[in-house]
């Protein structure tokens, strides 16, 4: 019978493949023969002298020293395009949830509610700050077009975004795989301009491990270097979201949110269904996007901090000059200022409100 020791879950419809009467498989297993790993790291594991084998549950092996399995004759095998599928499916995820900060949203709604304010009552003008750019028409730039990176670029593709693809160990199996439409780069750097996305689907070794390094910033669109530099904040907003997310109940709204949808200008791609200002909030500093909305209620609600604040839009300078005429008058007796409206000096002669004298000149009309 062979032994079989799993260093993490495993799937038991993969599992359930070993003949029971042939293997004995299990986390507790003693002296393997086989090791079945995920994610576990193996790097300073001491391995027993009748260790034959080393299988990943996945793609990438810089879990596994390779150097010391190859000098003790361990094959060390791996499952490329097992999960490949549900990778893609994560990328998607990342873009969508980066690109409307979907994590915020969710920690907003949350601290709305344990504050004790009436989610409902607040989410028109609380979610103006979540608003984001749509995937369609935006640039993907995939580094590694293999079992994961050339599935990523044909999604992307069916949802309208436009794809470049760098790879220099590009197969002719996975070239025939890509959609036509994919733009194949030779200099990475082209990848780097164009791109408001970037993924990377390669190995982790010494030579990958500081693939986006300063030059490549460098070399990135500045929106991209922007949003690079809030990948370890989504990363953490990531890992902390639990389950028992917030639903909507308000059921019977979002018919009426589609057909504002069905309304858009398609033009606007980066705002879903209505204009939108930048205004900072005067208590945190943070971008707050207002709505029309807002600006008829005249208050707008800042997500980062909760703060409600007034808001306006200024008025043109014509609209400024608009009004009555106001003139600034010294009292000769007095030496008190006053200022007088027009009409009011063509009126009449004023008084001085310090010492009752009349003021004595002329208004003259043009």
């Amino acid at each position: 019978m062979y032994r079989i020791q799993t260093m993490n879950k495993i799937s038991p419809v993969g599992l359930n493949r070993f003949d029971a009467a042939l293997y004995e498989v299990g986390d507790e297993v003693q002296d393997p023969q086989g090791i079945l790993v995920r994610s576990a790291k193996l790097l300073d594991m001491e391995f027993n002298p009748s260790l034959l084998a080393i299988a990943r549950a996945g793609v990438g092996v810089n879990n596994i020293p390779l150097d010391r399995c190859a000098a003790a004759g361990i094959p060390v095998f791996s499952t490329p395009g097992a999960n490949a599928n549900a990778v893609k499916e994560l990328v998607v995820c990342a873009m969508l949830m980066s690109s409307r900060d979907i994590p915020g949203a969710i920690r907003w709604v949350r601290e709305q509610a344990a504050s004790g304010v009436e989610v409902a009552t607040v989410v028109e003008k609380g979610k103006s700050a979540f608003v984001g750019p749509e995937l369609y028409k935006k640039t993907l730039g995939i580094i590694g077009l293999g079992a994961i990176g050339s599935i990523v670029a044909n999604t992307a593709i069916s949802l309208g975004m436009d794809v470049y693809g760098y790879d220099p160990f590009l197969s002719v199996d996975t070239a025939l795989r890509l959609d036509r439409h994919v733009h194949v780069v030779k200099d990475i750097n082209d990848l780097y301009k164009r791109a408001d996305y970037v993924t990377l689907h390669i190995h982790y070794t010494g030579k990958t491990a500081h693939m986006i390094d300063a030059d490549a910033i460098a070399a990135m669109d500045e929106d991209l270097t922007q949003a690079y530099d809030q990948i370890n904040d989504l990363s953490e907003e990531l890992e902390d979201l639990e389950a028992d997310l917030y639903e909507d109940d308000e059921d019977d709204e979002e018919p009426e949110e589609e057909e504002e949808d069905t309304e858009e200008d398609d033009n606007d791609d980066d705002i879903a269904s209505e204009s939108f200002y930048e205004v900072a909030c005067p208590n945190c500093g943070e971008t707050v996007y207002v709505s029309e909305d807002d600006l008829d209620a005249g208050e707008a609600n800042c997500a980062h901090c909760g703060v409600t604040f007034e808001v306006a839009l200024e008025d043109d300078d014509e609209e400024q000059e608009e009004g009555p005429v106001q003139y600034e008058v010294t009292c000769p007796a007095c030496g008190q200022t006053t200022v007088f409206e027009e009409d009011d000096l063509l009126d009449g002669a004023p008084k001085c409100p310090g010492c009752g004298k009349p003021l004595d000149f002329e208004v003259t009309e043009e």
